[in-house]
Parts: C-alpha cells; sequence; structure tokens
C-alpha cells in the first residue's frame, strides 16, 4: 500500500479586495497564494506577486535550491541581473526560467508590476550569495 498522498484538483479565486495578498520573503513583494502547495501535497507552490508601491527593490544576491521554477509577467517590468546573463529586463508577457543555485538579484520593478512564480519543491530554500 503507498503511503503518498493523492493529489487533488483545486481551483482558487481571489478576494475582491486584495486581502489575500501578504508580505512574503522580499519586503517590497505582496504574495498571494495560489493553493498548489496543499493539491500536489508540496510538490509545487504557486503565488501570483505584485509590487508593493512606493517600495523598491533592495538589490541582494541570492539562490534557490528548487527543481523548478519559472515566473510569468502578468503587468508592469522588472529588472532581474543573472550571474550567467547578465541584466534582463521582463515586461508584460515575458517568461523567465530560474535554473537551481543561480545566483541572481531583484534590481528594480515598476510600481505596477505582477508576476506568476511556479516553484518545485513547495518547501524550496533560499541562501544569500556572493556577488559573481
Amino acid at each position: 500500500m503507498s503511503t503518498t498522498t493523492p493529489q487533488r484538483t483545486m481551483v482558487s479565486h481571489p478576494a475582491s479586495d486584495s486581502s489575500d495578498f501578504e508580505v512574503g520573503l522580499r519586503p517590497y513583494f505582496a504574495y498571494r497564494d495560489l493553493g498548489l502547495k496543499e493539491a500536489t501535497n508540496g510538490g509545487f507552490v504557486a503565488h501570483v506577486i505584485r509590487a508593493v508601491p512606493g517600495k523598491q527593490a533592495d538589490p541582494e544576491w541570492h539562490t534557490h535550491n528548487t527543481s523548478f521554477q519559472i515566473v510569468f509577467v502578468l503587468r508592469g517590468w522588472i529588472d532581474f541581473e543573472f550571474e550567467d546573463i547578465g541584466v534582463s529586463r521582463l515586461t508584460a508577457g515575458s517568461i523567465c526560467y530560474f535554473p537551481s543555485g543561480v545566483r541572481h538579484q531583484v534590481l528594480a520593478n515598476s510600481d505596477d508590476f505582477e508576476q506568476l512564480e511556479i516553484v518545485s519543491p513547495a518547501n524550496f530554500e533560499t541562501h544569500d550569495a556572493e556577488k559573481p
């Protein structure tokens, strides 16, 4: 008999007043958890991440230990710097795959910035990193 809990179908709807956004890993972003962590038993996590108006990134090199990570920009723009490709501006419709362990930092973003982020595993580790 398998001890693995099966995955389940899930649907997530936003609250009408944005009360479902919370401060998370970065204080200049607000995060809305989409419920994927529970539905996949920790296999994946998905967030809509938006800029906190008036707050800007404090660039800091860091890494994530993941098996999969993408961001898809829904609106606005964000500037990332990656150790392997340099500075890249992502705009609405841009998608970015982050290899596990790649050093990167957020340089700046628009006040209307919003992205979808999907990561595996759900409880991934983030580490500060030295400049490449």
